[in-house]
């Protein structure tokens, strides 16, 4: 028998964790012994190969699937606001933005506008759905998600479809509302380097840890460049000494800014 089990910890500063998480399909590992944790306010990213186990861990974390092995401790009552990777929508469906938003539980008129205006969607409020852009798309998602007023947000590769410029503003948008909201993010993503800017920590994964810590770090290891290349962990290293150079010219201006979010550019 597995020893596997769902706990709830009043006292544990994690919103989820897992420790020890094997899943296997066929008797073969998807992903195994992987330990992962997300806290209030943090960000944590999960990298890798296509086959590595992300989608895998995210379900699991879900409760989507039952790993075979290890630990899943959820904080008692913890809201989890979920985007997936794709969302498929019969083109000959007539679904605003608005209805589209509806259907994913009630809510009021004044709380779609909210949302949506959070994630600078809110004049796509009357389009329909699939018809908008796919970064306009990704934004609703990401609004939907935030209706349930959510602990922790999961996000699987949030930028799919988004080209280059828009998936940063994607990222920047993310960091926004994990300040304002002060919420856990779990993060799918296949680029280290678009998310290091707002990435706490960052787990790569290739059907077990393969290295973990902060994005610097982990640019840097060798496993991570056994994965990605070296060419990949020297843009890296560009972008941080760029944006290291941002963030002391941020902390200089910091008073003179106003907290929260303030809007951003459509993708």
């Amino acid at each position: 028998m597995p020893d596997t089990h769902l706990t709830t910890e009043p006292d544990s500063q994690a919103l989820i964790s897992a420790e020890n998480l094997t899943v296997r399909f066929g008797g073969l590992p998807a992903i195994k012994n992987v330990n992962v944790s997300i806290g209030a306010g943090e960000i944590v990213t999960l990298i890798g190969p296509n086959g590595a186990g992300k989608s895998t861990l995210v379900r699991a974390l879900l409760g989507l699937i039952v790993p075979t092995d290890g630990t899943i401790t959820r904080r008692p009552n913890v809201r989890i606001g979920y985007v997936p990777q794709h969302v498929s929508v019969d083109d000959t469906l007539p679904l605003t933005v608005e209805r589209f938003l509806r259907l994913g539980g009630r809510a009021s008129q004044d709380q779609l506008e909210k949302s949506l205006a959070e994630v600078g969607a809110l004049d796509v409020i009357t389009s329909q759905f699939q018809k908008i852009s796919g970064g306009e798309r990704r934004r609703v998602l990401l609004a939907r998600a935030l209706l349930r007023n959510p602990d922790l947000l999961v996000l699987d590769e949030p930028t799919s479809g988004v080209d280059v410029t828009g998936q940063a503003d994607i990222y920047k948008l993310i960091g926004s509302i994990r300040k304002a909201h002060n919420c856990g993010v779990l993060l799918v993503s296949h680029d280290l380097h678009l998310v290091m800017a707002e990435t706490d920590q960052v787990l790569c994964l290739n059907g077990h840890v393969c290295c973990s810590g902060h994005p610097s770090h982990v640019s840097q290891d060798p496993a991570y460049l056994e994965l990605f290349g070296h060419e990949s962990a020297q843009g890296l290293a560009v972008y941080t000494h760029h944006h290291d150079h941002t963030q002391d010219h941020d902390h200089e201006n910091a008073d003179h800014e106003e907290p929260g979010y303030h809007g951003a550019p459509h993708g």
